[in-house]
């Protein structure tokens, strides 16, 4: 079983990280990876950064232009990530725009993905429609799950559908913004997840979008399985570095 479908049956909340590969320097991939799994987070997001991140916020996009600069690449992440189910556990999934992976070649990356360990990607720029018609069978085939994005303008009719080709989770995105930290969710958030919850869909929801502290992460995961911080650890890492990773998970899971 892939290792994402193992850590959703837990019996608790699931805590996603998101961080920008070689951010903030070009070889802290690793000891982030290790570092938020020591310390209790059950999934991890690597951005693999692209130079026209379109649903990112400023604080991703600026960590993805420093990575960029940094030197990340996708081989070079490939060759950071060679080693780490040596040391790591919990699923890793690869975040990023189509345009990098198609340049790659989509059968090559995804061979790659599956020779390191990798168990899915999230593509926010790659249709489900197209996914379905070219890809599909190549993601299966190198058994990588595919996380579609849902938001509150889905309609009922394509979360069903969404959720009919899926086979991990649902990126269940808290708002029509960009990425980034908020204060707390309003009622029309808090409708969305509700309305959400009261599909009775198949595949469980992790919220993201809007995630910054054990507030917003104790508010999103009344109604899903688990939540995704990605701007506010971003920030975090920023300011604080990389060897104060754990106050900051314990500060959400307090």
């Amino acid at each position: 079983m892939n290792r994402i479908n193992t850590k959703l049956q837990a019996n608790k909340k699931l805590l996603s990280i998101y961080f920008t590969a070689g951010y903030p320097q070009i070889n802290d991939t690793v000891s982030i990876i290790k570092s938020l799994e020591d310390h209790g987070v059950d999934m991890i997001e690597i951005g693999l950064p692209f130079s026209d991140p379109l649903a990112d916020g400023p604080t991703i996009q600026a960590s993805s232009t420093q990575a960029l600069k940094n030197g990340m690449t996708s081989e070079l992440l490939f060759e950071q990530l060679k080693d780490i189910r040596k040391t790591v556990n919990i699923p890793l999934l690869i975040m990023g725009y189509f345009n990098p992976i198609f340049q790659y070649g989509v059968e090559a990356f995804c061979q790659k993905c599956e020779d390191i360990g990798i168990d899915g990607l999230i593509i926010p720029d790659l249709p489900v429609d197209v996914y379905c018609n070219d890809y599909k069978a190549i993601f299966e085939k190198h058994g990588l799950i595919n996380v579609f994005l849902i938001t509150p303008q889905t309609s009922d009719d394509r979360i069903h559908y969404i959720d009919s080709i899926s086979n991990g989770f649902i990126y269940m995105v808290s708002s029509a913004s960009t990425t980034g930290a908020k204060v707390g969710f309003g009622d029309e958030q808090t409708q969305y997840f509700e309305r959400i919850g009261k599909m009775n869909l198949n595949n469980p929801q992790i919220v993201g979008f809007g995630i910054s502290n054990n507030e917003t992460f104790t508010q999103a995961t009344q109604y899903a399985k688990g939540a995704i911080i990605g701007s506010a650890f971003v920030k975090h890492v920023t300011k604080e570095g990389v060897d104060k990773i754990e106050s900051f998970v314990k500060g959400v899971l307090i």
